[in-house]
């Protein structure tokens, strides 16, 4: 079942800026706090390392230029959800809707606000038995904010995502600091670091994996005022601010690390402002780690609650999902849902088994959601489209193929949790056919 055209709908009332906030809060969180340490330990040199976060940076702005066009099609909330549904069906669009609607969203979401309440409690001297209260009052918030409308919601978001650069600025300045000119040490080889020679493969994939993330704006393409002409320029100024910001942030470990102290790190961030700042600067740190995890929770909310009321109002959930509040145009009852799962799977605490399960799930998304490219340029030959992505089909083709390479080496790598989470997919047919058999009996 579908909304009607009576129903409360989304409000257009996000801009650039806007836009191009999410995706930088969608994309830092904090991976590049502690990332950069296991890529060190998969490379020779700052060289590779540098190349590394460059050519995964490129590879990410392939696939936004993808969603560029894909958002600017099908300017509607949800995302991947919506492009699979229109291009292959039903089945394949509740899977995707299945895996991280109910898995992956509020399991990541869950994972990164105990993260976030790990740095705030370390801030403040709060003891470790804070961090699932904090945690969990942090999710509450969030909800809570969303609840009012996403103006209110990216009010919070845009606060939240220039902190975050700030934080990563002020690594930049502290690492240059403790350089003292002597920038040409950073591409010198690490003779006290031999790696073998395929690692560099598997150093890519926690770059990449850094990199996720970009796809939230489209999961809010419906409140985007003028989606044909503001998706691409939000993703685009997004996506370049976030691939600045980690390449000046590795540049930045390496001055004040080293490669190998970089590779040696538990907690690169903490350990480079401790340098130069004592105790002080890591606390200083752990504040902007919170900052940073915080705006992510707030992103993946929003957008999460987004593809389940699509879901709702597709019947693929119950109707009440569906559910647009006709004062805020917020998807109230897909917002208190998804926080409530997201906070029993905190409390439950195993929701990172349920993460590393669904990465796999995740990336396939991607790539059948930007293969659907294909489709919409045959079916749709004739129609316009304010953007187009440059060099079709080779870009397209190139993100496809380095994702699903992506996806082999982690089946290599963890056989078990790529095994786990091709099951948690498969599991959705016999559910989707179950509440398929449940509204042909209701009607």
């Amino acid at each position: 079942m579908t909304t009607t055209d009576s129903s409360p709908s989304y409000l257009r009332r996000l801009g650039v800026w806007d836009g191009a906030m999410i995706v930088i809060g969608g994309v830092i969180g904090a991976g590049i706090f502690r990332t950069p340490a296991t890529v060190a330990e998969r490379t020779s040199s700052g060289l590779p390392l540098l190349a590394l976060w460059v050519l995964g940076g490129l590879l990410t702005l392939t696939g936004v230029l993808c969603y560029a066009e894909l958002g600017s099609r099908r300017p509607q909330a949800g995302g991947i959800y919506l492009y699979l549904r229109e291009a292959f069906g039903m089945l394949p669009a509740f899977l995707f809707g299945w895996t991280m609607a109910l898995i992956n969203y509020p399991g990541s979401v869950a994972a990164v606000a105990t993260t976030f309440a790990d740095y705030f409690c370390k801030a403040v001297d709060l003891p470790l038995l804070w961090v699932k209260p904090v945690g969990v009052a942090a999710i509450v918030f969030i909800v809570g904010v969303n609840l009012f409308g996403i103006r209110a919601g990216a009010l919070m978001q845009n606060v939240f995502a220039v902190l975050k650069l700030a934080a990563i600025a002020l690594l930049v300045a502290v690492g240059l600091a403790l350089a003292h000119g002597h920038l040409g040490g950073v591409l010198a080889a690490d003779t006290a670091h031999p790696v073998p020679s395929g690692a560099f493969v598997g150093a890519l994939l926690p770059v990449l994996f850094t990199y996720g993330g970009f796809h939230y704006l489209n999961d809010l393409a419906g409140e985007v005022r003028d989606p044909q002409r503001t998706l691409p320029r939000a993703l685009l100024l997004g996506m370049l601010g976030v691939v600045l910001a980690y390449v000046l942030a590795n540049i930045a470990y390496l001055t004040g690390l080293g490669h190998s102290g970089l590779a040696a790190s538990q907690a690169p961030a903490a350990d480079l402002m401790r340098r130069l700042f004592g105790e002080t600067g890591a606390k200083v740190m752990a504040v902007g780690i919170a900052c940073s995890t915080f705006g992510y929770c707030s992103i993946a909310i929003a957008g999460g609650a987004r593809v389940l009321q699509t879901m709702g109002a597709d019947g693929m959930l119950f109707r009440a999902v569906g559910y647009i509040d006709p004062r805020t145009r917020a998807p109230q009852v897909a917002l208190a849902l998804l926080g409530a799962w997201t906070v029993v799977l905190m409390l439950w605490g195993n929701f990172g088994q349920l993460v590393d399960y669904t990465t796999v799930g995740e990336w396939l998304g991607h790539a059948f959601g930007i293969g659907t490219l294909f489709w919409y340029r045959w079916k749709f030959v004739d129609e316009p489209a304010p953007y187009r992505v440059p060099l079709f089909p080779l870009l397209p083709l190139v993100f496809v193929v380095t994702v699903l390479g992506v996806i082999v080496a982690t089946a290599v790598a963890s056989p078990h949790d790529a095994g786990m989470s091709l099951l948690i997919i498969a599991l959705g047919a016999p559910v989707y056919w179950l509440w398929r058999r449940w509204q042909l009996r209701a009607a």
